[in-house]
C-alpha cells in the first residue's frame, strides 16, 4: 500500500480502533452469567476474548493516532462498513470455541446475523448450549438493533462533526438529514435512553408473564432488536402461553416503530409526534388488517378451530414477520401458501424508519404508492402541479430520486442474490426466501429454511453468500456498494 492510501485511511484505523475498544465490555455481560454458573472454562474463554478484543482494538487506536483531520462523508461510510465486517468477527470466536462441530464461517455467520438483528440461526440444540453462549447470542441483537455506530457516536463525541457522517450512514431510511437536537451525540444518546427503558420494561414484563429471568432477559435483547434469536430451538412453542406472546406481540409492535418519534414525545411531553404520524398510521393500519386477514384465512381453512385461537396465532406471527422479528411458535410454512408468503412480504417493507427493523421500511412504500398515485394523475392531467407530500410537507425532488434509485438497486441486489443461491444448488423456494429473509433481516425463510429448520442445512459458500446480503440489508444497501464503485475511491 502506498503512503498516501494509508494517510489517507488512517482516521478511519484510529476510529475503527475506539469502536472496537469500545464493543469489547460486551464480553463482560456472557462472562457474568458464566461465572455465576461456575463453569471455569467458560470463564476463561469469555475473559479471553475480551482481553483479546480490547488490546487489538487498542493497537488499531494506538497505530492510527497520529491522524489530524476529521472524518469526511467518505471516511464514515468506509468507518461503517469495516465496522460491521470487524465486529462480527470478534463476536464470532467465542461461538468457534464453545459450540460443539461449528466451523468458522457458521460462526461468522451466526454473529452477523446477531449483530445485523436478522436473526437467522445456523445453530441446532440451543437447549443444550451453556446459558452464557445462548446470553451472548442475543445480547449481539441488542446492541445490534440500533446499531453500535449510534451508540459509539454517543459515548465518544469526540468524533466531532465525523460523528454526523456516521449517523447518516448507519441510520436507516430516506431521511438520514434529520435531527433532532443541536448535537448528533446528544440525539444518539437520546434514542439509547428510550431504548434502554423500553428494554428494561420488557424484561420485566417477560419475567411477570412467567419466563425465568435467564430468558427474560435474553428475549428482552431479541424483541427490542427485533432480531427473534431464541434459547430454545422450538422458540416461542417452547412456552405455548398467550401471557407471554401477550408480551411479545405488545413490544414487537412498540420496537417497530421509530425511536425517534418516542424521543421527540418525551422532549415534547406531548403525543402529536406519534399520533399525526402518517408512516406509523400505515404501519398499524396494514397491521391490523393482515392480523384479521391470516385469522380469518386459518379459521375458515380450519387450521384452527376457533375463531380465538386463529386470532392469537395470527397476531404473534404477523407481528414477529411484519416488524422483521422472526419469532416462531408453530410452523407456520404448513398453512394455506398465502399466509406464508404474505408473511414473507409484510417484513420487507413494514418497520417504520428509525426502528430496529429491517427491510426497505414503511415510509418508503408509501413514497412509492404516492409517486405511482402522482404518475396516474399526471396521464389524465398532464399540467397538473400534484407534489408528493407526506403530511403536510412537500417533499424535495432528491428525496424522490433516493427513493427510486434505493429501489432499483434494492431489486437487482436480491435477483443477482438469488441467481447465486440458485446456481449454487437450492430449489427456487429456499433459494429466494433465504435471499429476502437475509437482505430484510427478517430471520427465518421458506423451504428448507423454514421456521421448523434453520440455514445450518445450507452450504459454506451459501452461508457467505447470505452473510453479504445481510450485512447490505442491515446498512441499507448503497453505504456497502458505494465502496465498491471508482469515484469511492478517487482524490
Amino acid at each position: 500500500m502506498s503512503t498516501s492510501f494509508l494517510e489517507a485511511v488512517r482516521p478511519v484505523q484510529f476510529n475503527l480502533g475506539r469502536v472496537i475498544v469500545a464493543f469489547s465490555p460486551a464480553f463482560l455481560v456472557p462472562m457474568a452469567w458464566a461465572w455465576a454458573e461456575d463453569h471455569e472454562r467458560l470463564l476463561t474463554i469469555w475473559a479471553a476474548c475480551f482481553v483479546f478484543t480490547l488490546l487489538t482494538g487498542a493497537l488499531i487506536w494506538w497505530q492510527g493516532r497520529l491522524t489530524r483531520r476529521e472524518l469526511k462523508a467518505r471516511d464514515g461510510f468506509l468507518l461503517v462498513v469495516l465496522v460491521w465486517l470487524t465486529l462480527p468477527a470478534y463476536s464470532a470466536l467465542p461461538l468457534w470455541l464453545t459450540v460443539p462441530d461449528i466451523t468458522w464461517v457458521k460462526a461468522y455467520f451466526e454473529a452477523m446475523s446477531a449483530l445485523t438483528a436478522t436473526g437467522a440461526t445456523a445453530l441446532a440444540g440451543l437447549d443444550e448450549l451453556p446459558v452464557s453462549v445462548n446470553v451472548w447470542r442475543c445480547f449481539l441483537q441488542l446492541i445490534g438493533g440500533l446499531g453500535i455506530m449510534l451508540l459509539v457516536v454517543a459515548v465518544l463525541p469526540m468524533l466531532g462533526l465525523g460523528g454526523m457522517q456516521l449517523y447518516k450512514a448507519e441510520t436507516p431510511g430516506p431521511m438520514k438529514d434529520d435531527r433532532f437536537t443541536p448535537r448528533i451525540a446528544e440525539t444518539a444518546r437520546g434514542l439509547w435512553g428510550v431504548y434502554f427503558v423500553l428494554s428494561a420494561a420488557c424484561m420485566g414484563a417477560y419475567r411477570w408473564a412467567g419466563m425465568s429471568w435467564a430468558d427474560a432477559f435474553m428475549h428482552m435483547c431479541t424483541t427490542m432488536g427485533l432480531g427473534g434469536f431464541s434459547s430454545h430451538d422450538a422458540s416461542f412453542g417452547y412456552w405455548d402461553s398467550p401471557a407471554i406472546e401477550g408480551v411479545a406481540i405488545v413490544f414487537m409492535a412498540l420496537a417497530g416503530i421509530s425511536f425517534m418519534r418516542y424521543f421527540m414525545v418525551l422532549r415534547s411531553r406531548n403525543l402529536n409526534p406519534l399520533v399525526h404520524d402518517r408512516e406509523i398510521q400505515a404501519y398499524l393500519w396494514v397491521l391490523v388488517v393482515s392480523v384479521v386477514l391470516i385469522a380469518g384465512l386459518l379459521a375458515t381453512q380450519g387450521v384452527y378451530g376457533t375463531w380465538a385461537e386463529a386470532l392469537r396465532v395470527s397476531a404473534f406471527h404477523v407481528l414477529s414477520l411484519a416488524t422483521t422479528t422472526g419469532y416462531a411458535s408453530t410452523d407456520y410454512a404448513t398453512w394455506p401458501i398465502f399466509a406464508p408468503v404474505w408473511l414473507m412480504f409484510l417484513g420487507c417493507f413494514v418497520s417504520c424508519a428509525g426502528s430496529t427493523g429491517g427491510g426497505i421500511k414503511m415510509v418508503r412504500m408509501l413514497l412509492l404508492v404516492k409517486q405511482a398515485r402522482r404518475e396516474l394523475v399526471r396521464i389524465i392531467h398532464p399540467r397538473v402541479v400534484n407534489p408528493v407530500t407526506l403530511g403536510r410537507k412537500v417533499l424535495p425532488v432528491s428525496v424522490m430520486t433516493a427513493v427510486m434509485g434505493f429501489m432499483l438497486i434494492y431489486g437487482a441486489v436480491t435477483m443477482g442474490l438469488t441467481m447465486l443461491m440458485l446456481l449454487s444448488g437450492l430449489d427456487i423456494v429456499t433459494g429466494f426466501s433465504a435471499v429476502v429473509a437475509t437482505v430484510n433481516n427478517i430471520g427465518p425463510g421458506l423451504g428448507s429454511v423454514g421456521p421448523s429448520s434453520n440455514f445450518g442445512v445450507l452450504t459454506e459458500f451459501q452461508l457467505v453468500v447470505l452473510t453479504f446480503a445481510m450485512l447490505m440489508g442491515r446498512l441499507e444497501l448503497l453505504s456497502v456498494l458505494v465502496l465498491f464503485t471508482g469515484a469511492f475511491w478517487r482524490r
